[in-house]
């Protein structure tokens, strides 16, 4: 196949597994992008950074299964390079990107990959990687180089061909024996007792210490210590696999004192957020950061109203009405993409009198369009949202209300302003749907009964969860525990006989956050 004259493939560095550690550049890339091939070790939360259309090649290679052979892999590089649609054509760049974990360039075959595509005519951009001989020490709190250890740092292959003997390695054991500095070794976890073996045949003091880091920069990483002498046992009984580096050196012993990322309160903890695909990420961003390991299952799928007439006339007269109120971030969300495929802009809402917000996470959405809301209940619960605008208005008869929510929402705020003598205008403008399914990796979680907490953000989370599972997944629910939201979602778990295990004091994904840590520093 011919490539495409404007085709440009990016070997891009995936970072060593945490997705914050992806450069700029290749985050960049990633925007771009109309394929991207991607490997074992690059995270997969990163693939959103991708368009939703670009097409997602997954080529991955661990020790004991390849789905590609490199060869394969470098002719499906130039396939890609060519597979540019007519249509496209006139667009400034076909951007294939080659997402590799950690540094394309340090033991990624990443030079092979480039000379494959220089010798078939195709264009390339390297864009390094933190690598995970860096990366994996730093957060396991080993520095690699330190004023009062050494000065120097090695990085050594610890996977060479299968039936290499002492006399042919190409590792210099002797020389690597008498360096005063730090050794890192990749994917050596196999070979760990010929390697420490053969440093101390060259002369290396059995004492020296040593660590193993193993899914550095993951939620799940696990590091032990040991010195030369000892680590290949101390691996083999704490049943430490691959992938790993190995860390040689007098900065080992600065683990306890460094020891930062092990040290963050959820860290451990495997947490099931029950959102939106949509907006799981604010939360699993909030957890992750506090060290917690989680697990997305969008319960929910948004979708646009099977009629948009009778919100499209809503939209043209909004300076006909008092209030426009909104009871969720989605629901902002939702109105400004319509006001922009109509046509318009902030300053269509300009012309409202006055804008309610349900709560905080709400107002965000709001003022991230121009919007500053002019009430915000104290509780963030469409009941306290009727109080509040009686409360601000004092007579509501006769007040033009125009409410833009989910078709799922509860009638207690649009009944509530009725009682009081409002003329409101109720209207769904984004619809929730059932997934077809959850993905795999949920229910074996949930199988294996390996999920420490599950968080449901609405009543629609929990209802659409326990329709997803079966009887004995459900089950599993009961035995985690469980954080709901606020009061509406509480009573929709303890319908399911779900009951939760924390209620947030604060009714959003902060309060939710500060709720999990609370309980399990205590």
């Amino acid at each position: 196949m011919q490539t495409s004259p404007n085709a440009v493939v990016y070997l891009v560095g995936a970072g060593p597994g945490d997705p914050g550690l992806i450069s700029v550049a290749g985050a960049q890339a990633l925007a771009r992008a109309d394929v991207v091939v991607y490997d074992y070790l690059a995270n997969k939360r990163l693939l959103d950074l991708a368009p939703a259309g670009a097409e997602r090649v997954y080529v991955g290679k661990s020790s004991n299964q390849h789905t590609m052979t490199q060869d394969q892999i470098n002719a499906v590089l130039v396939e890609k390079a060519g597979s540019q649609k007519p249509e496209a054509r006139n667009q400034k760049e076909w951007v294939v990107v080659r997402l590799k974990g950690g540094d394309p360039y340090v033991f990624g075959r990443g030079g092979e990959e480039g000379e494959y595509l220089r010798a078939h005519g195709v264009r390339f951009v390297e864009i390094p990687g933190i690598t995970s001989g860096i990366a994996g020490p730093a957060y396991a709190g080993i520095p690699v180089t330190h004023r009062d250890f050494t000065s120097t740092i090695t990085l050594i292959t610890g996977h060479e061909k299968e039936g290499v003997e002492d006399a042919d390695s190409r590792v210099n054991y002797e020389a690597l024996a008498k360096l005063n500095g730090t050794l890192v070794f990749y994917m050596g976890v196999k070979s760990l007792p010929q390697i420490t073996r053969r440093l101390m045949d060259a002369g290396m003091a059995a004492d020296m210490p040593a660590a193993v880091v193993r899914w550095g920069t993951h939620p799940h990483q696990r590091a032990v210590t040991g010195t030369v002498g000892t680590i290949a046992a101390v691996v083999e009984k704490a049943k430490i696999t691959a992938p790993a580096i190995t860390i040689v050196g007098q900065v080992v012993t600065l683990r306890d004192t460094l020891n930062w990322f092990e040290n963050r309160p959820l860290f451990g903890q495997r947490v099931l957020v029950t959102r939106t695909r949509q907006q799981a990420s604010e939360l699993t961003s909030g957890l992750c950061e506090l060290g917690a390991q989680v697990i997305e299952a969008p319960t929910i799928e948004l979708a646009e109203p099977e009629d948009w007439a009778p919100i499209d006339a809503a939209l043209g007269r909004l300076n006909t009405y008092d209030w426009l109120v909104f009871t969720s971030a989605n629901g902002v969300r939702a109105a400004w993409e319509r006001l922009r495929r109509l046509g318009l802009d902030a300053r269509a809402l300009g012309q409202c009198k006055n804008v309610a917000a349900i709560g905080p996470a709400t107002a965000e959405a709001l003022h991230a369009i121009g919007i500053h809301p002019d009430l915000i209940p104290e509780k963030f619960v469409g009941e306290e949202l009727a109080i509040a605008l009686a409360d601000r208005i004092k007579n509501l008869r006769g007040a033009r209300m125009l409410l833009l929510r989910a078709d799922i929402a509860r009638p207690v705020l649009r009944d509530e302003l009725l009682k009081a003598g409002a003329t409101v205008e109720d209207l769904p403008i984004y619809r929730t749907t059932l997934p077809a399914a959850l993905p795999d990796e949920v229910v074996a979680a949930l199988a294996a009964g390996e999920i420490d907490w599950i968080t449901f953000t609405s009543a629609s989370t929990a209802a659409n969860l326990h329709a997803l599972l079966p009887a004995d997944l459900r089950q599993k629910v009961s035995a985690a525990k469980k954080l709901s939201i606020g009061p509406i979602t509480t009573a929709a778990m303890n319908q399911l006989g779900w009951k939760p295990t924390l209620e947030a004091a604060v009714h959003d994904i902060g309060g939710m956050v500060a709720a999990i840590t609370q309980a399990f520093q205590k």
